[in-house]
């Protein structure tokens, strides 16, 4: 099968998921991953799909830009479980710092939020010096801009994660 973007795509029949070949994704700093689509054969709304997959792999790195200051939230939060002598105790000095910490995953999964919008979002699992049991999930609304950041909770938004629609827009959010 083929997807507009990604060109031929590799099915896996047990998940029901579709795989790309590694792409260089520019948002991630060229990185080769290999998108994963799911949900993509019984959607009405192909289109959606292709526009996220055009919008995600045309960002570049402006995007976490952005939301790198939701990230430096998260850092210090998760920092300040810790005292300075404990082994997980890491230092960045500023939210422009962060990136250096991040471990970009290899398999952004793209899907249909199945509540709120319906609309179709890009979820990164990531590994983060900070947090390396929970790690660092960035999510892209519309694969266009970062609208949720914080531990690996598959939700992708807040809104979903704590089913209260005033968590909408809320990109990062301690609990």
């Amino acid at each position: 099968m083929n997807i507009p973007g990604l060109g031929k795509v590799s099915k896996d029949d047990e998940l029901d998921w579709h795989y790309s070949d590694p792409i260089p994704i520019t948002v991630l700093g060229g990185k080769a991953c290999r998108l994963v689509i799911d949900g993509y054969d019984e959607d009405r709304r192909k289109d959606e799909f292709h526009a996220a997959i055009a919008n995600f792999l045309s960002i570049d790195a402006a995007a976490l830009k952005d939301a790198e200051q939701h990230v430096f939230r998260y850092y210090e939060d998760c920092n300040s479980e810790w005292e300075p002598d404990d082994d997980e105790f890491v230092v960045i000095e500023s939210p422009g710092e962060v990136w250096r910490h991040v471990r970009f995953g290899s398999e952004p999964m793209i899907a249909r939020r199945g509540r709120g919008d319906k609309g179709i979002y890009v979820v990164l699992e990531c590994g983060c010096d900070w947090e390396v049991e929970h790690g660092l999930q960035i999510v892209f609304k519309d694969g266009l801009t970062v609208n949720k950041v914080g531990p690996y909770d598959g939700h992708v938004t807040n809104s979903d994660a704590y089913s209260d629609d005033r968590l909408e827009n809320v990109v990062y959010l301690r609990r």
